[in-house]
């Protein structure tokens, strides 16, 4: 038996059973998030749905990217990570030989897949530090959550059903934070620099960008 009919509900088409199941390494998760569509609209998709729809955001991508790692046998774990004046963005988190990475998907080119290389959890989310921005070229990253462990919802269905996924991302920000930066740090921010603020929005979807305030 493979892994994704030991752990996807009964009622998966076999189509999107064989999708999911061919995504067997976080790399290969990865290339078919960055694949497709980003979606601009103001609702959650299940796996099933992103599957289905070919169409996913942030927390849709990082949903997925959690039920493709729990076909291969790893637990679904996400993390938040909370910005100043933009858009939280969720992290996909696994392990290989102790170290942490990560898969996401999201409208920039610079806050999507990590390797493995990171000790720790900080260390991994502090790697997205300077290419976390907004439109005014503010970077934007406070603070990081613990794992939030997507098993404990099994119960509504979020592998296969959009009604309901508003209770985990209400988990996701609800659950302890740790806070990266001090006060002072936060005064002696820089500006990001003009070019790598304009390779992060390369192809980005103008109608599924943060407009923060001024």
């Amino acid at each position: 038996m493979t892994p994704s009919l030991q752990t996807l509900p009964a009622d998966w088409p076999q189509e999107a059973r064989a999708q999911l199941a061919a995504l067997k390494t976080p790399r290969q998760i990865q290339d078919f998030l960055d694949e497709t569509p980003y979606s601009t609209e103001d609702r959650y998709r299940s796996p099933l749905s992103v599957l289905r729809d070919r169409r996913a955001h942030c927390f849709d991508g990082a949903l997925l990217a959690a039920a493709a790692l729990r076909c291969q046998g790893e637990p679904p774990l996400l993390v938040d990570m909370r910005a100043h004046n933009d858009d939280d963005h969720i992290l996909t988190i696994f392990k290989r030989s102790g170290c942490f990475g990560a898969i996401a998907k999201s409208n920039t080119t610079v806050l999507r897949f990590r390797e493995p290389v990171y000790r720790s959890l900080r260390e991994l989310v502090i790697s997205y530090f300077d290419l976390y921005y907004n439109l005014n070229g503010d970077k934007a990253l406070r603070e990081y959550s613990v794992a939030l462990d997507l098993r404990r919802f099994d119960g509504i269905g979020w592998m296969s059903r959009d009604e309901g996924l508003a209770a985990i991302a209400e988990k996701l920000d609800a659950i302890r934070h740790h806070r990266l930066l001090t006060p002072t740090m936060i005064a002696g921010l820089s500006k990001v620099d003009a070019k790598l603020y304009a390779a992060g929005l390369a192809g980005a979807d103008e109608a599924g960008l943060y407009q923060p305030t001024p």
